[in-house]
C-alpha cells in the first residue's frame, strides 16, 4: 500500500517543488504560518494546510507548543500521513508530534551532522574555517538536528565565501539529495520498513 508523505513548510516552498519535481506529491502540504510555500502547494493541486502559531500564542513566550504539536500531529494523521518531511518548517515541535510519528519525520540540515547543529549552521561553518560542508538527511527527533543520519553529501568551502553564497550552493545540493532520501523511505514503508534502516546502507559523504 502506498504511504502518503505530509511536508511542514514555513518559507518559499524551494524544497517542496524538488520533491514535486522528483514526481514525489505530497497528500498535504502543512505550514505554520502564511507562506509561498502553501502557495506552491495549491498550484500543485495538494491540499495546503495552514496550522498558525498565532491560534496557539504567537512566536513569543505564550506559544502552546504541545497543544499545537499535538493537534498539527492529529491533523496529519486524520489525512492518513505516514511520513512527514520538513522542508523548512520553523517551529520547534513536543515530543508529543515525534511520538506520532516515531521514526517517521525526516528534516534536513545544512552541515554535516553532527558538526554545526542548530538554527546557525552555515555561519558557523565559515566561523570555523573549514573546508567542506554540506547537507544532511537525517530523522528528527525531539532533540534538535539528532537522529540517525540517512545521507550526506558535501560542499566545498571556497575561498571568499559568505554565508549567503555557501548557504545556496548547499540548499543546490540539498534539493537534488532530500527528494532521492524521502523516495527511499517511502519504498521502505511500503515495504515494511523504517526509514532508519538507510542509516546502515549509507555511503560515507
Amino acid at each position: 500500500m502506498a504511504v502518503a508523505l505530509g511536508v511542514l513548510v514555513s518559507g518559499s516552498g524551494t524544497i517542496l517543488e524538488a520533491f514535486l519535481s522528483a514526481g514525489l506529491v505530497p497528500r498535504v502540504v502543512a505550514s505554520d504560518r502564511p507562506c509561498r510555500g502553501l502557495e506552491v502547494a495549491r498550484a500543485a493541486g495538494v491540499e495546503a494546510l495552514l496550522v498558525p502559531r498565532s491560534a496557539y500564542g504567537g512566536f513569543g513566550d505564550g506559544f502552546e507548543r504541545e497543544r499545537y504539536s499535538v493537534e498539527l500531529a492529529a491533523a496529519l494523521a486524520e489525512r492518513g500521513v505516514g511520513l512527514v518531511a520538513m522542508a523548512g518548517f520553523g517551529t520547534v515541535l513536543a515530543p508529543s508530534f515525534f511520538g506520532a510519528f516515531p521514526g517517521r519525520v525526516l528534516n534536513t540540515h545544512p552541515s554535516l551532522l553532527p558538526a554545526f547543529k542548530g538554527w546557525h549552521a552555515v555561519a558557523a561553518t565559515l566561523a570555523a574555517g573549514v573546508a567542506e560542508t554540506g547537507c544532511t538527511v537525517h530523522v528528527a527527533t525531539e532533540a534538535l538536528d539528532d537522529g540517525p543520519i540517512l545521507a550526506q553529501r558535501r560542499v566545498p568551502v571556497d575561498e571568499g565565501d559568505d554565508e549567503a553564497h555557501l548557504h545556496e550552493r548547499i540548499k543546490g545540493v540539498e534539493r537534488a539529495l532530500y527528494p532521492e532520501v524521502v523516495a527511499r523511505a517511502l519504498s521502505l514503508l511500503e515495504a515494511g520498513r523504517e526509514p532508519a534502516d538507510l542509516a546502515a546502507e549509507r555511503e560515507p559523504a
